[in-house]
């Protein structure tokens, strides 16, 4: 027999035991998957970080390089990294300085007047009751409802609290555990982000060792493509969130709504989510406007409908730049497939993932297609 149709066989065989062995023990499979996963979670953590910070970082370099005398040239990366890493504390520490205290009144407040709000849907309640005519629902008291739920919750947290306290040594320990996993997450972060230029020649250079030419081209292509897209998107979807949250604060107390500042801070937090996340944000605000007013609420929707708009045809296209190309039934296809796999993290790597998919085959089909034949010039009939 061929050695070479031998050496086929063989690794075809192989393949197919050991994919029957996954089938049927895939329990197993996913368990050990899943611890591999939790022992490189630091390191993940970290590497992400990283790449979210590394185009600020970049930006940085560049300028330390142009600064810098030719013999200290060497130290602009170490030193963009800790410029990028101080912004990043600096604008976090005067976001929580500025948030937290108006998000903190505003749930006290709320809390405070629950019972009036409570009061006003049922007015509203009953308003429409009456102007449908809805006889089986006049006698329903959704007040007396809203109360009991209140108690039951903040029964229920007392109660969590109380049992919680004899595991409080538990509760150490995953402190304990977390804290540990941010320490490294973060100076492995520094480490890849001082020496992003090194640890891509690096790796450059293992794929261009270890794989053949056509491959290791591929490869690189696809890594590039797919660094490109995910940076991109990141970053975008990050200064969008931060405009459209910013913009959404300004906007209800120009206009006096009610908790501007905790749903402003909804409002930023969802826009990181594509599609769904403009429409969850909604739905909690009009939650809460419509038990103070429910004309507030209507207004509401009409204010963030305009605002979206706005931000999203005139602001973010100057601001972060074009968009990643990608067809909106796409986008829409990636995030109902995304967030039933993966949940909420589905949602969001969904969208450059289907982005770098959709480039890959529209370079695979004008590969493939061959490119028309040039119109010939029409003859003169003069000539």
């Amino acid at each position: 027999m061929d050695k070479k149709l031998f050496r086929s066989l063989i690794l075809l065989i192989t393949y197919a035991v050991v994919l029957v062995a996954v089938i049927v023990k895939i329990d197993a499979v996913t368990g050990w998957l899943g611890g591999v996963i939790a022992a490189f979670r630091p390191l993940i953590i970290g590497a992400v970080i990283a790449f979210i910070l590394n185009r600020p970082c970049n930006f940085f370099a560049r300028l330390y390089q142009r600064a810098l005398p030719e013999k200290a040239r060497g130290a602009a990366r170490p030193l963009a990294a800790a410029t990028a890493y101080l912004i990043v504390i600096a604008l976090f520490t005067a976001l929580i300085a500025l948030v937290v205290p108006e998000l903190t009144h505003s749930i006290e407040m709320f809390i405070g007047n629950l019972n009036a709000y409570a009061a006003n849907f049922q007015a509203l309640f009953d308003w429409v009751v009456a102007k449908l005519d809805l006889e089986q629902l006049a006698n329903l008291d959704l007040s007396a409802g809203i109360s009991d739920s209140l108690k039951d919750l903040l029964t229920g947290a007392l109660d969590a609290l109380t049992n919680t306290l004899p595991h409080l040594i538990g509760m150490t320990g995953v402190l304990i555990s977390a804290v540990v996993t941010g320490v490294i997450s973060f100076v492995f972060s520094i480490y890849v982000l001082s020496g992003g230029p090194r640890l891509t020649a690096q790796c450059r250079r293992l794929v261009q060792a270890y794989l053949p030419g056509k491959m290791a081209d591929t490869v690189l292509s696809v890594t590039r493509l797919t660094a490109d897209t995910f940076s991109k998107y990141v970053n975008g979807q990050i200064i969008e969130a931060c405009i459209l949250g910013s913009l959404c604060f300004l906007g209800m107390c120009v206009l006096r709504f009610d908790y501007a500042p905790l749903i402003s801070v909804a409002v930023g937090v969802f826009a990181l989510i594509p599609i769904a996340g403009a429409y969850l944000g909604a739905v909690l605000a009009v939650l809460l406007l419509v038990m103070i007013d429910p004309w507030q609420a209507v207004w509401f929707l009409v204010f963030l409908v305009c605002l979206q708009q706005f931000e999203g045809n005139l602001i973010y296209p100057r601001v972060v730049g074009t968009s990643m190309g990608l067809p909106g039934i796409w986008v829409l296809a990636a995030v109902t497939v995304g967030g039933s796999l993966l949940g909420l993290v589905g949602m969001v790597v969904s969208v450059p993932l289907a982005a770098v998919a959709y480039t890959l085959l529209r370079q695979d089909l004008r590969s493939r297609t061959p490119a028309p034949a040039p119109a010939e010039p029409p003859e003169d009939p003069q000539s």
